[in-house]
């Protein structure tokens, strides 16, 4: 047994489908073994695009994602996606290479301190040390990675522990010259073969493999009863609900029948939207701000008072505050709730629902005052998407057309500014799961990565990726990762030939576009140079069949990349973020 076969022995066990990688001669042992347990091996051009990968594979399965990298780059290039997903409290394990145990610190290749960098991004690193702590280290890692508030472990595996023992004594043969000769070089062989002794003893040594799982964890009884007292007094009462309370990916649909039982006027965001379909009565899209300044209990779920509820301000403060989340720091950010109910915020609902008899007759107005707002923000947006945009396409009409478009079994894979987020005002995901964009990081370049795990882990359904001009920069080079798959993916690229949301506020208050101009480059061209299927997008009257055209490609097993040239509006004027 190899240390690479251990590895994969575990990934089988612990249920993963899928490794991402980027090869290197560190980390071999693990892709080939893992290939011959029946993994799916899927290389990617970026290290970025594989724990991306590994992230968006967590978040649609429940199931830790995995990627694989080389040492040194290999593992420097993690540190953005890394950090993604740590603050997403997305589960999952990166396998890193590291130089030969006993070259440590001198001057082999891609030799650095990997664990001091990656130490302050994930919930665990470690270094195994023989080839017997594998497994155990392993399996701790999955474990730890979905415990709690789940998020990224670090596990670094030296190149001397994955490869067969006797390449491995080979290789440390060669490297002390054959037959020792004198004192010194005795003490040096003897000191070598006392480490690789070390090093691959006991592999063979029975072991009982840790299955323990994690468990979510429950609310309090005492606080589910004060958070029904509190609803059920109140008149005006909303509820949010965030990508945590989709952690659990098997209690999805107990969520969703928890929050109809409710029937508390709902805002969904991040991950969670999409849980109720695409137009159910109870959930709001639009002027949140106004419904919870208003509102006199409000429930949050998952959610931090982040940037995104400007610290607790968009709260009214006569309000009463009710927030469940796994996170002890989470909970009380910024504003301190009335009712903090540490745990996993989906139990906190079913177990909340569970006392209610659902929405009561008083919340009727308000429910109705809410979806008024919603029509009438509807209706405006469709009147603005009718007017011009010089230069191009208006945005709001590309929206509404991809949302005209989308299958009913489809994922919207979020990667940019402000197209995207024009999009998100349209788009309606059509059932839980079907959204993912990078979360409060807001990490440009996820893009590639998401759709990658997404059309991995639901190969039926309609995959599609929304990028910005600049966003697509970050993972353009991808499109050969789809095609080298055979994985039909549609990308839409928003190109204003800028990096119009922060040239929005840069040049109204400091009067320069200095950094945010970009070419309006045919994107189309490149993606057919890397394999896929390129369209270009510029006359209002082609919309509708060329994305029909993007789809039929994408159904063929064959990526689609369609250039959208859009105009200029002011859609978005404002919102610049800090």
């Amino acid at each position: 047994m190899t240390g690479g076969d251990l590895i994969a022995d575990v990934l089988v066990r612990q249920g993963v489908r899928f490794v991402f990688t980027l090869c290197g001669g560190h980390i071999s042992p693990i892709l080939v073994s893992a290939r011959a347990r029946g993994l799916r091996v899927v290389d990617t051009r970026h290290e970025a695009t594989a724990v991306f990968a590994a992230d968006a594979v967590a978040r649609l399965t429940g199931v830790p994602g995995v990627a694989a990298v080389t040492a040194g780059p290999g593992a420097t290039n993690t540190i953005t996606a890394l950090k993604n997903a740590q603050m997403a409290q997305s589960a999952l394990v990166l396998l890193g290479g590291a130089t030969a145990t006993l070259l440590r610190g001198r001057g082999a290749l891609q030799d650095i301190d990997q664990m001091a960098l990656v130490r302050p991004h994930v919930k665990q690193a470690v270094s195994v040390g023989r080839v017997r702590d594998i497994a155990p280290a392993l399996e701790r890692a999955f474990r730890v990675s979905r415990e709690g508030v789940p998020g990224p472990v670090f596990v670094e595996c030296p190149v001397d522990l994955l490869y067969p023992e006797d390449v491995v004594r080979a290789w440390y043969g060669a490297k002390t010259g054959g037959s020792p000769r004198g004192l010194g070089e005795r003490a040096r062989h003897w000191y070598i073969g006392r480490h690789l002794g070390r090093l691959f003893s006991g592999v063979e040594e029975d072991r009982t493999p840790d299955a323990s799982p994690a468990v979510a964890p429950a609310p309090e009884p005492s606080r589910v009863r004060r958070a029904a007292r509190l609803l059920g007094a109140a008149r005006s009462p909303v509820l949010l609900v965030g990508s945590q309370a989709l952690l659990s990916v098997p209690e999805v649909p107990a969520l969703a029948e928890a929050v109809e039982r409710l029937g508390v006027p709902v805002y969904l965001s991040g991950m969670a939207r999409g849980l109720l379909g695409r137009a159910h009565p109870l959930q709001l899209r639009h002027r949140r701000k106004e419904a919870l300044r208003e509102a006199d209990l409000v429930l949050l779920a998952g959610v931090p008072c982040d940037f995104r509820l400007d610290y607790g301000g968009h709260v009214n403060r006569q309000a009463r505050l009710v927030s469940a989340n796994r996170s002890r720091t989470e909970l009380t950010k910024n504003r301190r709730p009335d009712l903090a109910v540490r745990c996993a915020p989906e139990l906190f609902l079913r177990s909340l629902a569970e006392r209610r008899d659902g929405p009561r007759a008083e919340w009727r107005p308000w429910l109705e005052t809410l979806r008024t707002r919603d029509r009438e923000r509807e209706a405006s947006i469709g009147e603005q998407a009718a007017e011009d945009a010089p230069g191009g396409l208006h945005p709001l009409a590309v929206c509404r057309a991809l949302e005209s478009a989308l299958g009913e079994d489809s994922v919207i894979v979020a990667d940019g500014g402000d197209f995207v987020g024009t999009a998100s005002y349209v788009l309606r995901p059509r059932r839980p799961l079907s959204w993912l964009d990078p979360g409060p990081f807001g990490t440009l370049g996820v893009g590639a990565g998401f759709a990658l795990a997404a059309k991995l882990v639901r190969p039926s359904a309609e995959v599609w990726i929304l990028y910005g001009d600049g966003s697509v920069g970050f993972s353009l080079a991808e499109a050969d990762t789809f095609a080298r798959h055979g994985l039909g993916i549609a990308a839409v690229i928003g190109n204003d030939a800028s990096w119009t949301q922060i040239a929005r506020e840069q040049v109204e208050i400091l009067k320069d576009d200095v950094g945010t101009v970009l070419g309006a480059t045919d994107y189309e061209r490149a993606a057919e140079g890397l394999g896929a299927r390129g369209l270009r997008l510029d006359d209002p009257a082609r919309l509708g069949p060329v994305l029909d055209e993007t789809r039929a490609v994408a159904a063929e097993g064959r990526p689609a990349y369609v250039n959208v040239r859009l105009g200029r509006t002011d859609f978005r004027k404002g919102s610049l973020s800090i």
